[in-house]
């Protein structure tokens, strides 16, 4: 099987585990924005909203194999007017002295 096509069967994630993880990440946010206790810190958690709302939403990054936003990935690359610059070139009799 080519490259290409493995990695395009594979990019896509499973819709079912998708749309769990999708839902999880809304209800924690949900859940944040209402619910004035769970913004704080627990002492068996750590920060709530870190397990309410930063690990789904990682997990569904992760899902999409961490691809970067479309506006982030199609900046057009920037081009150099002038040559490429060149190091200047020692004799060769000065860097043997300088080595030994």
């Amino acid at each position: 099987m080519a490259e290409s096509s493995r990695r395009s069967a594979v990019e896509t994630p499973d819709p079912r585990v998708l749309r769990c993880v999708r839902q999880l990440a809304l209800a924690g946010i949900a859940l944040v924005l209402v619910w004035p206790a769970l913004r704080g810190s627990s002492a068996w958690l750590g920060w709530l909203p870190l397990w309410l709302v930063g690990m789904p939403l990682s997990a569904w990054w992760a899902l999409h194999r961490f691809r970067l936003p479309a506006a982030w990935r199609k900046r057009p690359a920037v081009r150099r007017r002038g040559p490429q610059a060149r190091r200047a070139r020692r004799p060769l009799r000065a860097r043997w002295q300088q080595a030994a």
